[in-house]
């Protein structure tokens, strides 16, 4: 399944170790052990201010209570018409907000148009009780193109959302990716360009199975806690999830996995595009791209053992090929010796 996903890589040993001695003995349960507990403080320093932290099981969970948070029940969240609470959460954030509407948003390569958001302001016009009022925005980074909004792109929206009282959440299921790809930092990729809350992926890039909510505004804290009680995401044995996300960020282990992935799809991404039966359909900022390979070639590489699926959105032909922090160099030689003869 190379290729296919980066769900589909194995957990980082660094993770796995700090698992392992965790086991050892009894600690608090619900968030009360030394790993949930330091979580604020080494998240506070990523992020360069104080912050609300906390582990969810997935991804979706992490998106439908952090938008649950910020959106009310008559709310509505603009987000990209391919993004993956608009088209492949089943519904999640609006059972989760008890009603809030998904207002999907046209965009080049993945991302929402401004312009666009400014066009659909006209069929939501202040206190008219028969249309449900915008009261969020989600973006996703990196996106669902593989493509990553630059930090001017991420003020534009955030001063949007400023001006219109909107709130502003981050989808960063591949953070890390776009975090090494842009070359900034984390406080410049979220708060600073105006995000109130941020699904902060750890899954994809090497944990076992955590990924974690991280509030800006800290206020909005103990709604979220309620909300993960009531939505059944509050684990007695946090710590399990607590202890992977700890040693994720320790020593730099989620941005080494990350350079190392898209590395890895950036020398793909140049034999694809030196071959000339094969191409790369949209810009690669991460770990992520989409091509075009001939049928013979793509025959080839699953006999490999790669895999990747055809996604028919993003235009006849494409196929989506995913690297992870554990695509080694054998791997790209293999691809090579397939793409290049």
């Amino acid at each position: 399944m190379k290729l296919a996903s980066d769900n589909t890589a194995a957990a980082s040993p660094e993770i796995l170790e700090a698992m392992i001695a965790s086991c050892q003995g009894n600690v608090g349960s619900y968030g009360g052990d030394e790993w949930s507990k330091s979580l604020t403080q080494s998240f506070s320093d990523i992020f360069e201010k104080e912050v609300s932290v906390y582990p969810v099981i997935s991804g979706t969970a992490a998106n439908s209570l952090a938008l649950a948070t910020l959106t009310p029940s008559h709310g509505g969240i603009f987000c990209h018409e391919l993004s993956h609470i608009y088209h492949d959460e089943y519904g999640a954030p609006e059972f989760f907000s008890g009603g809030a509407r998904l207002n999907p948003v046209p965009g080049h390569h993945g991302k929402m148009d401004l312009d666009h958001i400014k066009g659909l302001e006209v069929r939501f016009p202040p206190g008219d009780a028969h249309r449900t009022a915008p009261t969020s925005i989600s973006v996703t980074q990196l996106t669902e193109y593989g493509t990553a909004y630059s930090l001017d792109e991420l003020g534009q929206l955030g001063d949007y959302a400023r001006s219109r009282n909107l709130a502003l959440h981050m989808d960063g299921a591949r953070f890390a990716n776009a975090l090494v790809s842009l070359g900034c930092s984390p406080a410049e990729m979220t708060w600073k360009r105006g995000v109130d809350a941020l699904s902060f992926g750890a899954t994809k890039n090497g944990a076992l199975a955590a990924e974690a909510v991280v509030f800006f505004d800290t206020s909005k804290a103990a709604e979220f806690e309620i909300r993960r009680k009531r939505s059944g995401h509050l684990l007695s044995k946090l710590r399990f999830m607590s202890v992977q996300l700890a040693a994720y960020v320790k020593d730099d282990l989620w941005l080494k996995n990350a350079n190392h992935a898209n590395r890895q799809a950036r020398k793909i991404e140049y034999l694809l595009t030196a071959a000339e039966d094969c191409s790369v359909a949209f810009p690669v900022d991460g770990n992520m791209l989409f091509a075009r390979i001939e049928e013979a070639k793509q025959s080839r590489l699953k006999e490999l053992g790669f895999e990747f699926y055809e996604i028919p959105e993003y235009g006849e032909g494409i196929v989506r090929m995913v690297t992870a922090f554990n695509t080694t160099d054998e791997d790209i030689a293999a691809i090579a010796d397939v793409i290049e003869n």
